[in-house]
């Protein structure tokens, strides 16, 4: 697949409490995209995540990742010290809501919907961590059709704001979920990818569940220590067939 050049840009998410920053990367060639949205770990729109939108735009999409902590701390991007973990999950999982959630992400979709290079349905979406959980979340969403969850913990426990656990929510689902874990992954044991599974097999739900031994949390990122070259790799094939497959 020829990489395609890509313009990358802030722009901001008109919601009715507030505005939402997001970051935007798209093809500079002429065409009409299929778009994607990135879900950000704790740690913001940071490095890592504005690297992931802009590989996603190369392949040929126009990706956007709102910033899903706006309200709490607006430009909030930190680095990966056990402080910088505290105080995103402190965000995350005290001070988010569901519904509040997929209400930015379909701001986002809403955005792009409005862009003249975008295809008008079939969205996908991609997260990370707590953006593995939303992700999940968002495939609730109608205008998502791909949905590749990244090592979301809590999926089979809780959900953001409080509430029935986010599985329960499974049946809602109407595209094809792609989710991937770490076997070492202790925040996420490996009783609960089995229920994730379970739960996307119940449901008829499309799906691929992939479980990499001697891979821990955040096997994706190469700016943690726990990344897993092997693992991110393979991951990363998955990914691009599954929009390939899935968004055209």
């Amino acid at each position: 697949m020829t990489e395609q050049t890509i313009d990358s840009t802030k722009v901001k998410l008109s919601q009715n409490d507030c505005q939402i920053d997001a970051y935007l990367a798209k093809p500079t060639s002429p065409g009409i995209y299929a778009g994607i949205v990135v879900l950000q770990e704790i740690f913001g729109i940071n490095e890592h995540i504005r690297d992931v939108t802009e590989r996603i735009a190369k392949l040929g999409y126009v990706a956007i990742a709102p910033a899903l902590f706006q309200r709490q701390a607006p430009g909030f991007e930190t680095g990966y010290t056990p402080e910088d973990i505290e105080i995103g999950r402190k965000y995350a999982w005290e001070q988010t809501t569901a519904s509040q959630l997929l209400s930015d992400i379909q701001a986002a979709i809403n955005y792009l919907k409005t862009q003249p290079n975008v295809k008008k349905e079939g969205f996908g979406c991609i997260g990370f961590c707590f953006g593995g959980h939303v992700a999940y979340l968002a495939a609730t969403l109608p205008d998502i059709q791909a949905t590749a969850s990244f090592y979301g913990a809590g999926i089979t426990t809780r959900t953001p704001g409080g509430g029935n656990p986010t599985i329960t929510r499974t049946p809602e689902i109407s595209g094809t979920v792609y989710a991937f874990f770490g076997m070492d992954d202790a925040s996420i044991p490996k009783e609960q990818v089995n229920e994730i599974e379970a739960a996307l097999q119940k449901h008829n739900i499309s799906h691929g569940v992939f479980r990499y031994d001697g891979s821990d949390h955040g096997f994706f990122c190469d700016r943690r220590g726990s990344y897993n070259p092997i693992a991110a790799a393979d991951a990363w094939q998955q990914v691009q067939q599954l929009f390939a497959n899935v968004l055209g």
